[in-house]
């Protein structure tokens, strides 16, 4: 999904080199249903020419048709469609009486908003993740960059609503080590969640039944490409899918040096057990680089079928990600 958003970024930022002021809006929060997700990025110019989306079609048809009729002149402000918001009233209705809570940003083609977006847009192109956050005050507005390699929600708000902090960085990857049943759903679920997905075998003869578009095969060792430089960043995940202890456990020992936010292993618990021992025994391993593993892999959904586990494997990441404990589930 972030793919979209980048393409938002650098369509403000050309729009803002040619002089052309925008209007940079970021999805805050949903209540009830909505299609994009806090973090979501929408653009547009002041003639309607417009990028991005909000809700998928009805919120920006209202928005847009505001913003020609001269609304939304404040440096920044936030808006809430759907059920008891303040914006489009009864005409914008979300599905299942779900609302929007949006973020709008007016900024003008300056040197210094040009520079923030060049700063946001090599973020996105880069191997860490970034705060930016957005002041809220509607008579100056403003944002900046900051350090930030949590996971969990993309938005967080300053608890005096002061400022909104909104994370930014590289498309979320996802390594699998090694080509199995289990490897080629796992890369499906994946990539329809908007993964870059990346796909690690030197062996030749298993690639004959690995067919799925848009995902990037490496006939190399998992391990060689996991320990080449940037091949990881903060929002990787890295799976090894085999039951080949010459695949798997060479890939979780690379994989536990980089930063890597998740890293799994398939196998049942008595092997779990045996490879956390063989990691440490053979493979140089703390104590504190095993526990990093998730060993079984996935959510415990009592999963037998490739697909049932391919499901398990991308809702523990997912979970991960949005930095939802095991118990709060």
């Amino acid at each position: 999904m972030q793919n979209l958003d980048k393409q938002v970024v650098s369509q403000a930022l050309a729009w803002l080199q040619s002089q052309e002021p925008v209007w940079l809006c970021t999805v805050l929060a949903t209540f009830g249903s909505s299609p994009r997700e806090p973090g979501s990025l929408f653009v547009a110019r002041g003639d309607g020419q417009h990028l991005g989306s909000l809700s998928g079609g009805c919120v920006e048809e209202d928005f847009l048709e505001q913003l020609c009729a001269g609304r939304f002149d404040k440096p920044v402000e936030r808006i809430r469609y759907g059920a008891e918001g303040n914006m489009g009233g009864n005409r914008v209705t979300l599905p299942c009486g779900g609302s929007l809570s949006v973020l709008v940003e007016r900024l003008a083609p300056s040197p210094a908003n040009i520079e923030h977006l060049q700063r946001v847009l090599a973020t996105l192109d880069g191997q860490t993740v970034k705060t930016r956050r957005v002041m809220l005050s509607q008579k100056s507005g403003g944002a900046q960059l900051l350090e930030d390699q949590r996971q969990g929600a993309r938005v967080h708000f300053d608890p005096a609503e002061n400022f909104v902090d909104i994370r930014v960085g590289p498309v979320s990857r996802l390594i699998i080590a090694g080509v199995s049943s289990v490897s080629v759903l796992c890369a499906e679920f994946a990539s329809a969640m908007g993964f870059e997905v990346i796909v690690c075998d030197p062996r030749e003869e298993v690639w004959t039944q690995f067919a799925v578009p848009g995902v990037r095969m490496e006939k190399v060792l998992p391990s060689v490409y996991i320990a080449a430089p940037d091949a990881c960043h903060h929002a990787t995940a890295i799976v090894g899918l085999t039951h080949d202890p010459r695949i798997d456990d060479l890939a979780m020992i690379e994989a536990v040096r980089t930063s890597a936010f998740y890293i799994g292993v398939m196998g049942s618990h008595k092997t779990s057990k045996a490879r956390a021992e063989r990691l440490q025994r053979s493979g140089g391993l703390s104590a504190e680089q095993v526990a990093r593993l998730h060993m079984p892999i996935g959510l415990a959904l009592g999963s037998k079928t490739p697909a049932e586990i391919a499901l398990a494997v991308m809702a523990d990441i997912l979970r991960v990600q949005r930095g939802i404990a095991r118990d709060a589930l």
